[in-house]
């Protein structure tokens, strides 16, 4: 299993992370998706490594941005 770690910028409230986490779920491969707005990051696992650029674009499309930390 894969975990990876993102920084997103722009979210405040719970709206947010339902729109983050609708759009990076439907990523190909995703297992969870696990946000919080409060602290900003973004934890995506996944039973096969998935691209950054799939789960950059997904938060991109929810209206936001994200960067990988870890």
């Amino acid at each position: 299993m894969n975990a990876s770690t993102y920084r997103v910028t722009g979210m405040t409230c719970g709206h947010c992370e339902l729109s983050v986490r609708e759009e990076v779920g439907g990523v190909p491969g995703i297992r969870s998706v696990d946000v919080d707005a409060r602290s900003g990051t973004l934890v995506v696992t996944s039973d096969v490594p998935v691209d950054d650029a799939l789960i950059v674009d997904a938060v991109g499309e929810a209206g936001y941005t994200a960067v990988r930390v870890a």
